[in-house]
């Protein structure tokens, strides 16, 4: 081994004098290189240091440097030898089965008393309510690092410790039993606020006096935030700023007492609040009254209501998912122990920006918090994520595929404008992906330090696991993410109702499109969906799920809790899933948003918009139909970068909105779109027959997404009622 060093460093310094005396002789070839792509008008290399060392590495035309480059790449190997990490069981049976009748139910194999019908409900026996697993952070990590903030791009991060954060956690809870809020689940307490250590602390505020939560959100309206407000009675809401406190103001419901703001108010603002006899309190008044009160805690037990959490829907009323604290402490236990070698530690640090509101992201901060880690929290600009990344050099991170999506597209943004790169980038996937299929998982190849070095500098360069949910991730993006990051990846399945997860990918199964495994908190099973002609046993059919993570019902409303909860305690979620043969579990439809053609056959629109949304000119699509019509038509927003390099390149002027007129552009996506539905396996009347251009996004702003970026079906429906019509009116 010593012998194999010396022969290492003796290659890496006649490589690095190799690059010098050809330094002239790679440059001219990198101009070469350059010039041409010039000259057809793509984008090109400007490093020429990082361009020399590719050049080198794969040979540039010569066969020396192709030698020298090739020696001091093995030369790196050996300075840098990866080690593979070994599965925590057999890949090929990734859970338990069990039989119940004609079902066949599936358990994590994390849990061994699982094969007995027992569901995991905490990992700790100090820390069985999240009010516990908080002290029990505060205690492992030593009074570490808790949550952070900063007041700009230009400071650092500053920190709360846990031990401060628990003493104004309570002060603030005490000042809300001072002010007249009495301990106990029957008061409910509204959150109205960006990501930040005030929502943390509000929350724990509540837990210390056995209190309810209700997070309130942008995107909900006013409308339905009065609705919530007046179902749940909450005289109290947390206000962030402003805007926000004007957007309670605008339908405020009687019972809405008093708001307690975290940043000052406007005048104006004020004075509104006092017209509607809404009182106005500053958050950390509330924190002196409290000190000054001390009244003593009130601790919740794991059966207590911890949360009521509003899902937006598609439909109506949004409904309250009413989780306990066992509920959560389950949920997060769960997902800690199917980590597995890359669980959670106190020395770990996590970046908050998806929303608090959500329980995805709720589960992974109390995740932290019960394993001493610290939090950051982001400055709110989603577009800046990088700038906060870098400062935070976070560890863990939870994902959507939002997100990885435009990491994604950058990067081949970048590498289609010139041959040279895309020819490197495929390279450095190739090396990386045969490394993640041996169960390598790292960021120090030499592969990482040319060509993937920015992507992990963007993510704060430490990142060492990241969970990717509340969306369905295109396998070539998370093959990507897992070569360009060099850390654990997983991807989980659930729902607001399951307190998030429900399976979960593990260490060591390299293999995308699917979901993992059922996580150890609850047990799944396929049930028959006879009209979608998906049957259990063909391992299809609808998840349900049983277990400790399963929510209590909706809030007030026990007709809608009957329609999802069966009377043996199956939670039926309404999305389609089938078995693979490795135990995961894979989505592959949705059971609602179904409709049948006048000729009688059933359209699955959600299938036929996942086909569609492969083609490279599509960004958006919804498909439409109606049982009166024999046909379906589509609602398309095309991706603007790439129609506008295609109407360059044929000299079709116009803005973006004159393009999505054009005859010429219409037919070319309609073309591709029919190409990659008969790619897919598409029937005919499962094609759409004509589509419509749009230039502006489906987003939460404009009222067409939710929150977790599905599409507002009834919505898309009525915001493009002349359109659709015109379509139809067209095709008879």
């Amino acid at each position: 081994m010593d012998a194999c060093l010396t022969n290492a460093k003796s290659c890496i310094k006649i490589h690095k004098k190799g690059m010098k005396e050809k330094k002239k002789k790679t440059t001219k070839k990198v101009n070469e290189i350059d010039n041409e792509d010039k000259s057809k008008g793509k984008n090109h290399w400007r490093n020429l240091d990082d361009m020399e060392q590719y050049l080198l590495y794969i040979g540039g035309g010569a066969g020396a440097l192709a030698l020298t480059g090739v020696a001091a790449a093995s030369a790196y190997y050996l300075t840098s030898r990866p080690t593979s990490q070994r599965p925590l069981f057999p890949l090929d049976a990734q859970c338990i089965i069990e039989e119940e009748g004609p079902d066949l139910i599936r358990v994590s194999r994390f849990f061994k008393e699982a094969r007995e019908g027992k569901f995991i409900s905490y990992l700790y026996p100090d820390a069985k309510t999240l009010y516990e697993t908080f002290r029990r952070g505060s205690k492992i990590s030593n009074n570490g690092p808790c949550l952070g903030w900063r007041e700009s791009y230009a400071k650092p991060y500053q920190w709360l410790s846990y031990n401060e954060a628990l003493l104004r956690a309570k002060n603030f809870g005490s000042g809300l039993v001072a002010q007249g809020l009495p301990p106990g689940a029957t008061t409910i307490i509204g959150i109205y606020a960006q990501n930040c250590p005030e929502w943390i602390l509000t929350e724990q505020a509540a837990y210390c006096y056995s209190m309810v939560l209700v997070p309130l959100y942008d995107t909900l309206g006013p409308d339905a935030c009065a609705f919530i407000i007046k179902q749940a009675e909450i005289t109290v809401v947390v206000c962030e700023d402003d805007n926000k406190c004007n957007l309670m103001l605008e339908k405020s419901p009687r019972c809405l007492k008093k708001l307690i703001v975290i940043k000052d108010l406007r005048v104006s603002t004020k004075q509104k609040a006092k017209n509607m006899g809404v009182e106005i309190v500053r958050f950390s008044d509330v924190e002196s009254l409290g000190s000054k009160k001390s009244h003593p805690e009130v601790p919740p037990k794991p059966s207590d209501l911890a949360t009521i959490c509003y899902t937006s829907g598609t439909t109506g009323n949004p409904k309250g998912v009413m989780l306990t604290h066992e509920n959560i402490v389950a949920s997060t236990s769960a997902v800690i122990l199917q980590f597995g070698d890359h669980k959670l530690k106190s020395t770990d640090v996590m970046i908050s920006f998806l929303p608090l509101a959500h329980m995805l992201e709720r589960c992974c901060e109390n995740a932290m918090y019960s394993v001493g880690g610290g939090v950051g929290f982001y400055l709110g600009e989603i577009r800046r994520l990088s700038d906060d990344m870098k400062a935070l050099k976070p560890t863990v991170t939870p994902a959507v595929p939002r997100l990885l999506n435009r990491i994604y597209d950058k990067v081949q943004a970048e590498i289609n404008g010139s041959c040279v790169k895309k020819m490197l980038y495929n390279m450095a996937i190739s090396a990386k992906e045969k490394e993640i299929k041996r169960g390598i998982i790292r960021n120090n190849s030499f592969w990482d330090l040319v060509v993937f070095r920015k992507v992990q500098e963007g993510m704060g360069g430490k990142l060492r696991l990241m969970l990717v949910g509340s969306a369905p991730l295109a396998e070539n993006v998370l093959t990507f993410v897992r070569c360009a990051l060099g850390c654990l990846v997983v991807e989980g399945y659930g729902q607001t109702e399951c307190t998030a997860p429900i399976t979960l990918t593990i260490q060591g199964d390299h293999v995308p499109g699917h979901v993992g495994p059922p996580v150890a908190c609850c047990c799944v099973k396929l049930v028959d969906v006879p009209e979608m002609e998906y049957w259990a046993k063909n391992n299809q059919g609808e998840v349900c799920v049983k277990g400790t993570n399963v929510f209590q019902g909706y809030y007030k409303d026990p007709e809608k809790t009957e329609e999802v909860i069966d009377e043996q305690g199956w939670h039926h979620t309404g999305d389609v899933g089938t078995w693979m043969s490795n135990g995961t579990l894979k989505i592959i439809d949705r059971k609602k948003h179904i409709f049948k053609l006048s000729q009688g056959e059933y359209i699955v629109p959600e299938k036929i918009e996942n086909v569609y949304i492969r083609s490279q000119y599509v960004s958006q699509v919804f498909v439409h139909g109606e049982s009166l019509k024999s046909c379906i038509i589509a609602i398309v927003v095309p991706d603007v970068d790439v129609i506008k390099c295609w109407a360059q390149e044929y000299g079709i002027p116009g803005t973006f909105s004159v393009l999505c007129n054009n005859a010429e552009v219409k037919q070319l996506i309609m073309d591709d779109m029919i190409s990659w539905g008969k790619e897919a396996g598409l029937r005919s009347f499962e094609q759409v027959k004509d589509i419509y251009l749009h230039p502006d996004n489906f987003s939460i702003q404009n009222g067409l997404l939710t929150p977790t970026m599905k599409s507002k079906r009834p919505q898309l429906k009525a915001y493009f009622k002349p359109q659709l019509d015109d379509m139809y009116s067209r095709l008879t």
